[in-house]
């Protein structure tokens, strides 16, 4: 199994909009740059990923999501009236690739992004460098168990899945 981040803005695409989609479930399209995309041609069904609320006070953590469908062409960039529109991508030629996830659990609280920077354990994790802006990024083992643990509440355990 590999370790993801997504980021997404909460009034666009939050994690309660995907609580409220059925069965917690949706594709993640949108994504217009290679590296991301990439990242996201790489990813697995069962691979693990927490969602991340960006451009917000304050921006972090608030979610685990599992990819429950792997990358198929994102159909956004053929729709000349969708804000994601490519003209160079074609359904023979799809140049943007989408999956599909599911919601795992929200967090307990957010960890944000200010207290994963101050963990020096995180400092080597993509997210925490200045000048990251990457919406898709693969999160290494050891720093998804440590941000777990950030997580947890004060008796060790998750909340209930949703």
């Amino acid at each position: 199994m590999n370790y993801w981040l997504f980021k997404s803005e909460p009034d666009v695409f939050g994690i309660d909009h995907l609580a409220g989609k059925p069965k917690a479930t949706e594709h993640w399209d949108g994504v217009r740059n290679y590296q991301a995309r990439n990242f996201m041609r790489a990813m697995q069904v069962g691979d693990q990923a927490f969602f991340y609320h960006s451009n917000c006070d304050p921006p972090g953590i608030v979610g685990i999501v599992e990819v429950v469908r792997e990358a198929y062409p994102d159909d956004s960039s053929w729709n000349p009236e969708s804000k994601y529109f490519d003209p160079a991508s074609t359904p023979d030629k799809p140049r943007w690739f989408m999956v599909d996830v599911r919601l795992v659990r929200k967090l307990p609280r957010l960890i944000s992004l200010a207290e994963l920077r101050d963990n020096p354990a995180l400092i080597e994790m993509p997210l925490v460098r200045r000048g990251n802006r990457l919406s898709v990024m693969p999160v290494e083992k050891s720093a998804w168990e440590v941000i777990l643990r950030m997580a947890q509440g004060h008796d060790g355990r998750f909340d209930k899945p949703i």
